[in-house]
């Protein structure tokens, strides 16, 4: 494992929610994979704002929290170790040269190195973090997107994705649409992505969980994340008890 492949926040350890955050960093190795560095501060190397809110959610619940150390450039964490979007080659019509097939590119003896180097770590955490925590666990991704995607403005402000598992984000889309927001339903991606985050440490252990994705533009300030955090928890909590209201009545 390289350094600081993963911030890890430890939280008070008296809570069931474990935030993260796969494209928190736009950190690249030396030489930038050949990108040009004006490119580094766009969507297509990192999540903007994601980082700050995950890391204000974290503070305010004193939860633990694991954010991602490099660039989804490098390697994407949201993504299975046998996912062919794992290392890509083309984002937001730009060439990432390193990642191009080659002798001293990401070739498949590359792409091995990076899944040892940076995405086992990480998900090997995850894992250990929902042990500490155990069947109460609920596992929160958080994630950010463009106001617009090539040239069309994309409506939503806020937006849930899930795949078969619907305990929290039903609740969760229910009380944002009634706090005034406009609420993406797996929007504006589908959350049903074999092999991904969620599918890996929520739908495998049988988890409530969700991704999170807000635009970009509400939280693009570490003072906006701020504000957008305490404006979040009190509807993520009315959420939380919704979702554990349900189970309570299935189980009854």
């Amino acid at each position: 494992m390289v350094e600081n492949t993963f911030e890890a926040i430890q939280g008070n350890g008296n809570g069931p929610l474990l935030f993260l955050c796969d494209h928190a960093s736009n950190r690249l190795p030396d030489g930038g994979l050949g990108l040009d560095p004006r490119l580094l501060t766009t969507h297509i190397a990192y999540d903007i704002g994601a980082a700050a809110l995950t890391r204000a959610l974290a503070a305010v619940y004193g939860a633990p929290a694991l954010l991602g150390g490099w660039s989804r450039l490098l390697i994407d964490l949201n993504r299975g170790a046998d996912d062919p979007t794992l290392v890509m080659k083309l984002s937001d019509g730009s060439i990432i040269q390193g990642n191009v097939s080659g002798d001293r590119d990401a070739d498949a003896a590359e792409v091995a190195r990076r899944i040892a180097a940076y995405h086992a770590p990480y998900h090997a955490a995850i894992d250990a973090a929902l042990d500490r925590i155990g069947q109460s666990a609920v596992v929160i991704s958080m994630h950010s997107f463009t106001p617009a995607w090539k040239g069309r403005p994309r409506p939503w402000e806020v937006g849930i994705l899930y795949d078969r598992d619907q305990r929290l984000s039903a609740p969760l889309m229910a009380r944002l649409a009634e706090a005034g927001f406009t609420v993406g339903d797996n929007e504006p991606y589908s959350g049903a992505l074999e092999g991904d985050t969620l599918y890996q440490h929520g739908t495998m252990r049988g988890l409530p969980h969700v991704l999170i994705e807000i635009r970009q533009d509400l939280i693009s300030s570490d003072t906006m994340a701020q504000e957008f955090a305490f404006r979040l928890k009190p509807i993520l909590d009315a959420a939380l008890i919704d979702m554990r209201g349900t189970d309570i009545h299935r189980k009854g």
